[in-house]
């Protein structure tokens, strides 16, 4: 397997029989929340890098049409989704990952927008601009109750 395809397809998670994108979601938190146990610069850097990465790698392996299998989309927009916990606390996490899904899958607005856009840009832009709206409602959530995203007794 080629390195571009390696990583369009999130490390081989987008290979998933059922879901890919979820699957290329779930893949993507582990990597996430140990990214936000660094710096807090590590992560926004992150989102940057893989964005150009894949942007690279989806125009290499050919996946300008956003197949199914080219996921490293879904790393950069949910790791954008991590971005207002300054701690990965499961339910946190449980909520980017959640609202990440849903503006994915029901692609409003501007979303749907980006889906329709042609070429390696347009593939990553839909799920960055997901990712995006997941991170401005966590944010506002946490704007208004502080601790509602945290773990209890920790």
């Amino acid at each position: 397997m080629k390195a571009a395809r390696l990583i369009a397809s999130g490390f081989g998670s987008g290979f998933a029989p059922m879901a890919p994108g979820t699957a290329g979601s779930l893949a993507a938190l582990v990597p996430g929340i140990a990214l936000l146990e660094l710096e807090s610069w590590v992560l926004p850097l992150a989102v940057l890098a893989v964005t150009l990465v894949g942007l690279w790698a989806v125009r290499e392996a050919g996946g300008a049409d956003d197949p199914g299998w080219v996921v490293i989309d879904e790393f950069a927009g949910q790791w954008l989704a991590l971005l207002p916990l300054s701690r990965p606390q499961p339910l946190g996490v449980l909520a980017a990952f959640a609202l990440f899904r849903f503006f994915d899958i029901a692609k409003p607005g501007p979303v749907a927008w980006a889906d329709r856009q042609k070429g390696a840009a347009g593939v990553m832009a839909d799920d960055l601009i997901a990712g995006a709206l997941a991170a401005c409602v966590l944010w506002a959530v946490q704007s208004r109750y502080p601790s509602l995203l945290e773990w209890p007794y920790v």
